[in-house]
């Protein structure tokens, strides 16, 4: 039986659309479906990508919440309803790919109690360059002649930003000819090959379990 994938996305979609293509004409066709994607985001243009392949979409934006409960409380009850919407779906893995808000224990707790895995995408290496703006940071850095690559890679989401067990990880070579947009696109392309590559792993192992 494939496992059912949730995908969470703010942005344009193209990790997910990696996903997408991986389970219809790739590695992880029979393995993994996509069965929903969520985005936090109503004009993210993942939506659409997921509507075209058929896929059930849904928005969880926030700012209803902090308008409501303000901004403290209003987080807290936005990840609170993000986990019990995430858990109705009944994943075997939720991914993301582009969720652009920090997943709190609020999130992840809940479902790590279901034995619900969530992995990341990040663009850099395990333990360089966490957070917000990696790939800018990474190229100043090299411009400081502090580093010569970086990386992506896919890893397990903990309470710590960008800091769970790394699942993948790819190196990039940052050359003295690269802008920041070269440097992106070095990065972005390698992103796609190593999210699908991660889910074709746990997914595997879980099948052969």
């Amino acid at each position: 039986m494939a496992a059912s994938l949730v995908v969470l996305i703010s942005g344009s979609g193209s990790n997910l659309q990696s996903i997408i293509d991986a389970t219809q004409n790739g590695i992880l066709k029979g393995e993994a479906i996509v069965t929903h994607v969520l985005s936090n985001r109503k004009n993210a243009y993942g939506l659409e990508r997921a509507s075209k392949a058929g896929i059930p979409t849904s928005v969880h934006p926030l700012l209803p919440y902090k308008k409501e409960y303000g901004n403290e409380v209003g987080r807290k009850k936005y990840d609170t309803d993000l986990s019990e919407k995430i858990i109705a779906l009944k994943p075997s893995l939720v991914v993301c790919a582009g969720w652009m808000h920090i997943l709190s224990p609020e999130v992840l707790a809940p479902l790590e109690n279901r034995n619900i895995g969530i992995i990341n995408l990040h663009p850099a290496l395990p333990g360089a360059f966490n957070g917000i703006h990696a790939i800018e940071r990474a190229f100043e850095a090299a411009q400081q002649g502090k580093i010569t690559k970086t990386g992506a890679m896919v890893h397990w989401v903990i309470t710590e930003v960008d800091g769970g067990k790394p699942i993948l990880v790819q190196e990039v070579s940052i050359e003295p000819q690269d802008t920041v947009e070269t440097l992106e696109n070095k990065i972005h392309n390698i992103e796609h090959k190593i999210l699908v590559e991660a889910i074709h792993n746990i997914v595997s192992a879980t099948t052969d379990a």
